[in-house]
């Protein structure tokens, strides 16, 4: 981990998407044939109290532990693809570029990050995304569970969540026990996102987070909140998801909506795996919004946008603050390069973009906004 880091703590989190099995209903046309791992975070949580996430948690250090390079390939990168070099006038994001060996860490950061993701679903979720052996496992599409023979009982894998939950290190232990390692071959770069000034958590804590996604054949066969952190768990579509969040069943901040408006691109499990495959390898863009308050809401300006500015206050040390006593609605009408999310009040966002998207990557897709009038995307 790097312990030089002032004013982000590093962390990891996992957009986890599965098929439907055969014992489930078959979605209503247009749904999709996937569905997405959404978590509701406690209402006492120092950090989006309520809010439904993606599963992930902060990077320990037992997750650069010397003691994987005994479990995983040794090839460079334990076995994970190169990322070609960014495109001219970028840089790799520095959550993935930090030489992790200069800071003592003998495992790559794109390593420590997927093993960060994979552990924290298993103690939120009790899901173990783990392959038998040391290896990839074989097939191109998306990865099967772990065989149910190769789980502990319910007791026992309870009590292994428990100690993990209590010593990250607990987590080596476990793949080792059950003679699997984590399976960080399945789990393919998708976005970095860092928290805006002004939106810390308790004590000003501000993250700078790896976004991975994964796509599993079916739901796993085991998976439950752990009534710490999480209080419940639900397994949605990203259309219905964002109908849940319009009808303020639930709650997600600005970087959850614009990750679910993106997957609304994708009706299909392989379509989804096969994109988010090829496209890893081109890396991502790092983005901290920024927040321009105006007399009716906000407006979260991401990179491109024709507003966000030139020099970002990454620190929050300039004291920059951006507001203006336009509304939202004429300040929408002056602009025409967008790359923003708008809040009106809590369950009222909308993201617009109508930029080239980088990386390869794909603009979100808006559904059924009540917003109108604007360029939302290419």
């Amino acid at each position: 981990m790097n312990c030089r880091l002032k004013h982000w703590r590093e962390a990891a989190t996992l957009l986890l998407a599965a098929g439907r099995s055969g014992r489930l209903p078959r979605p209503p046309l247009g749904r999709g044939d996937y569905e997405v791992l959404l978590l509701r975070r406690h209402s006492r949580s120092g950090f989006m109290p309520s809010a439904h996430v993606f599963p992930g948690g902060l990077v320990e250090a037992a997750d650069f532990s010397s003691d994987w390079l005994g479990l995983l390939p040794a090839s460079p990168r334990c076995g994970l693809g190169p990322v070609r070099p960014p495109p001219p006038g970028s840089r790799r994001a520095p959550l993935f570029a930090t030489d992790r060996e200069r800071l003592g860490s003998p495992l790559p950061g794109e390593v420590a990050f997927r093993i960060c993701a994979i552990r924290e679903t298993f103690e939120e979720a009790g899901i173990l995304l783990l392959v038998p052996g040391g290896g990839p496992a074989a097939g191109g599409g998306p990865v099967p569970p772990l065989p149910a023979e190769r789980l502990p009982s319910a007791a026992e894998l309870g009590e292994w969540r428990r100690r993990v939950q209590a010593d990250p290190t607990c987590f080596l232990q476990l793949c080792r026990h059950l003679g699997c390692v984590p399976n960080i071959w399945a789990l393919q770069e998708w976005s970095n996102w860092l928290t805006p000034v002004g939106r810390a958590g308790r004590g000003g804590r501000r993250y700078d987070t790896a976004f991975y996604l994964c796509c599993l054949e079916e739901r796993p066969p085991h998976a439950s909140q752990d009534d710490r952190e999480v209080t419940a768990l639900l397994w949605s579509s990203p259309t219905e998801a964002i109908e849940r969040f319009k009808s303020q069943e639930i709650w997600f901040a600005p970087p959850q909506f614009y990750e679910l408006c993106r997957l609304c691109n994708f009706s299909s499990l392989h379509e989804l795996h096969k994109f988010s495959s090829d496209r890893a390898l081109e890396g991502c863009e790092q983005w901290m919004p920024v927040v321009l308050t105006a007399s009716n809401g906000y407006i979260h300006l991401l990179p491109g946008d024709e507003l966000y500015p030139e020099d970002p206050d990454y620190t929050g040390e300039k004291k920059i603050i951006m507001s203006t006593d336009k509304k939202v609605e004429d300040i929408m009408k002056e602009g025409s390069v967008f790359h923003r999310i708008v809040t009106k009040n809590i369950n009222n966002l909308a993201v617009y973009v109508n930029i080239q998207p980088k990386y390869k990557h794909m603009n979100p897709l808006m559904i059924n906004s009540d917003w109108t009038g604007y360029n939302s995307r290419l």
